[in-house]
């Protein structure tokens, strides 16, 4: 159950501010000639419920049982590793098309190298969003974002969205750079899992995203230090961003009280078995039991790992038809907002199903 909790906050995070307010909305301004104008943000009065736990059944797990798990890939033309420990990238092949087996088969190998980037899949963007929420269903419960905008009637689909006269991106105003690692939405009971991203809309050059492997900033670390790291569970907190929405920034809207949640430091994937590290400088606040101190020395110690680690990073160069799918247990991603003097329109749909509350790497944690 989702647990609420009194806490002494690591160091808080960046002060945010958006350049927009809830009256300035994209949806409120004439956008005829642009194509994907019924996918704009928009930012329903809804009030919805607590999320209720569910059972998830990981579409990786059923792969493992093809005779060849890795057939999806058999009609690409090009199948390229992005990074030795991260991301792969696939040209030939029709993601819209693919038949429920094949999507398993894609659940598993996402789970094995974090991210995988398909190219040309105009044919899946334009399907449209009854589409993205019948793909998303498949691995999982589909996610409905507290504060974000959707297309209207779709609140299952998160958006981001930047233009010469709005944003409703989250950024950091006061910070040399605009990268700022997370995993999506850590605050919740059961986080996501198998993500898709795709930009409807993107500036000639600039507005890439940054992945990290959490599998590989663990695998960097002492064995001593990872012994200790998990016997350790963290805070996890909406709070701070539903009270940004409550200011009326990014559309001013909080559709379901934020929630806090423990995690461990290190969950353990429940198809693969790999360890990774799950903290992020965007939601997690502090280290259970520890002290003050204690808790923020360790945290800033592990955020600053994973900013450094270039050798476990992959960047996306996103290109017109590129779909991104990354497993949000293991990886860690930013988005690079270096485009904002070109005033272009920066335009993205990200499907978000939940999957099963973070599994600790130590047997027997108790995440309270």
């Amino acid at each position: 159950m989702s647990q609420t909790i009194t806490e002494t906050q690591v160091a808080p995070p960046p002060t945010l501010i958006l350049k927009t307010t809830a009256e300035d909305k994209p949806e409120d301004k004439p956008h005829d000639d642009y194509r994907y104008a019924n996918l704009l943000p928009h930012f329903s009065s809804d009030q919805y419920p607590p999320l209720a736990p569910f059972t998830h059944a990981d579409p990786g797990l059923r792969a493992l049982d093809h005779p060849n798990p890795r057939a999806f890939l058999d009609t690409a033309t090009s199948v390229v590793e992005l990074t030795p420990r991260l991301g792969t990238e696939v040209h030939g092949i029709n993601l819209a098309e693919l038949d429920s087996g094949a999507r398993d088969e894609l659940a598993l190998e996402v789970a094995r190298r974090g991210l995988v980037v398909f190219r040309d899949q105009h044919d899946f963007i334009d399907r449209g969003p009854d589409f993205y929420k019948n793909w998303g269903s498949h691995f999982g419960r589909l996610h409905v974002h507290p504060t974000s905008g959707h297309p209207a009637g779709y609140p299952e689909i998160h958006l981001v969205y930047r233009d010469a006269n709005s944003t409703f991106n989250f950024e950091v105003s006061d910070s040399i750079t605009s990268t700022v690692w997370h995993s999506d939405v850590s605050y919740e009971l059961q986080p996501p899992g198998l993500t898709t991203f795709f930009l409807l809309s993107q500036p000639e050059t600039g507005g890439d995203t940054l992945f990290t492997s959490q599998v590989s900033t663990l695998k960097k670390l002492s064995p001593q230090f990872i012994a200790f790291l998990r016997t350790l569970t963290a805070v996890h907190s909406g709070v701070e961003q539903a009270n940004f929405s409550r200011s009326g920034k990014r559309g001013g809207i909080v559709r379901r009280e934020p929630v806090e949640n423990i995690h461990p430091v290190i969950r353990k994937h429940p198809v693969t078995g790999e360890e990774a590290l799950y903290v992020n400088r965007q939601f997690t606040r502090r280290i259970v039991g520890l002290k003050r101190e204690e808790s923020e020395n360790i945290l800033k110690f592990l955020y600053d790992h994973i900013d450094k680690s270039g050798d476990n990073q992959a960047r996306l160069k996103w290109r017109p038809g590129t779909v991104a799918i990354w497993d949000n247990r293991i990886t860690a991603h930013s988005a690079i907002v270096d485009y904002s003097d070109s005033k272009e329109r920066r335009h993205g749909a990200r499907i978000t199903p939940q999957a099963e509350r973070p599994i600790p790497a130590l047997d027997g944690l108790q995440l309270n």
